[in-house]
Order: structure tokens, then C-alpha cells, then sequence
């Protein structure tokens, strides 16, 4: 650990993250789910609109990596629980090349005129200053992309593709 990082962390509260966001989805609560592992999976994408080459094997211990080709690539994580279509969690290090643990959850509720999206990753672990900037926005993007996915009537799961 550089002692830039190490001179940030002072008490335990300093290694954890907990982010917790909320959005509300105008599509059906099946639409959404689906419009979720295709966000996560191969239309992963930075704020920027750099493809993230990301894979997601949507069952139980199934992995969510980075596909670099050629057996490169990062891993993020695993399926710890997926219940279709409103549950999806996932644990790992995610984006993090440092000491770093993640729970990601996703539930997915209907409600009035559609589905109500409750995000939540809690982490224990070291991240710089920039990086726990970026993670909120970064979870923020991924949320809208997956709500105008699901609203769509251009996305797979809108045309039952």
C-alpha cells in the first residue's frame, strides 16, 4: 500500500463504501431485469461511451469479468444470488487492483407504472480519493443506461429478442 493511501485511512470507517441509489423504471419488471444483464454484460460502458468488454454468466457462481481477448482480462466478480426478475447480487473486487471486497444487490420491485430499482454496493477495502468519486457516478450511469434500455422500444428485451 503507497503511503498516499495509507496516510487517507485513519479509522475503519475510512475502508468502507456503501452507496445506496434508487430508480424508478417505466417498463415492466421482466423488461428491466433483462435490460440490467445486458447493461452489466455486453453494453458495460463507461460515462464516456468506452465499451467495458464485459461478460456476465447469469446463474449462481457464474463470473462477471472483463474481456480483454486472448485470455486477458479483470475479474469483478461472482453470482452470490439470482432470483429472475428481481434479485440479481454479485461479490468480488470489481474495478478495485488493491485489497478489496464488494456486495453488489440489485432488487427490482413493480410498482405503479413499472419497476422500482434499489441499488446498493457495500465494500470493505482500500480505494484513492478518485476512485471513490468515480464510484458513485459510475453506479449512477450504469443505472440510467439500464432505465433507458428498459424504456426503449429499441432494446432486446423491449422486442423480446
Amino acid at each position: 500500500m503507497t503511503s498516499q493511501i495509507a496516510s487517507q485511512i485513519k479509522s475503519v470507517d475510512d475502508l468502507m463504501l456503501n452507496i445506496i441509489q434508487e430508480v424508478h423504471v417505466k417498463a415492466s419488471l421482466e423488461k428491466t431485469f433483462e435490460s440490467l444483464l445486458e447493461q452489466l454484460g455486453p453494453y458495460n460502458e463507461t460515462p464516456e461511451g468506452r465499451s467495458l468488454q464485459m461478460k456476465l454468466e447469469a446463474w449462481p457462481g457464474g463470473r462477471w469479468y472483463r474481456d480483454l481477448g486472448d485470455s486477458n482480462g479483470h475479474f469483478w466478480g461472482n453470482v452470490q444470488a439470482i432470483k429472475r426478475p428481481t434479485l440479481l447480487e454479485i461479490t468480488g473486487p470489481l474495478f478495485a487492483s488493491s485489497p478489496f471486497l464488494s456486495n453488489l444487490q440489485y432488487r427490482l420491485a413493480e410498482q405503479q407504472g413499472g419497476t422500482l430499482i434499489t441499488f446498493r454496493h457495500t465494500a470493505l477495502g482500500v480505494l484513492n480519493d478518485d476512485q471513490r468519486k468515480g464510484v458513485k457516478m459510475g453506479w449512477n450511469y450504469t443505472l440510467s443506461r439500464v432505465k433507458s434500455r428498459a424504456e426503449s422500444t429499441n432494446s432486446r428485451s423491449a422486442t423480446g429478442q
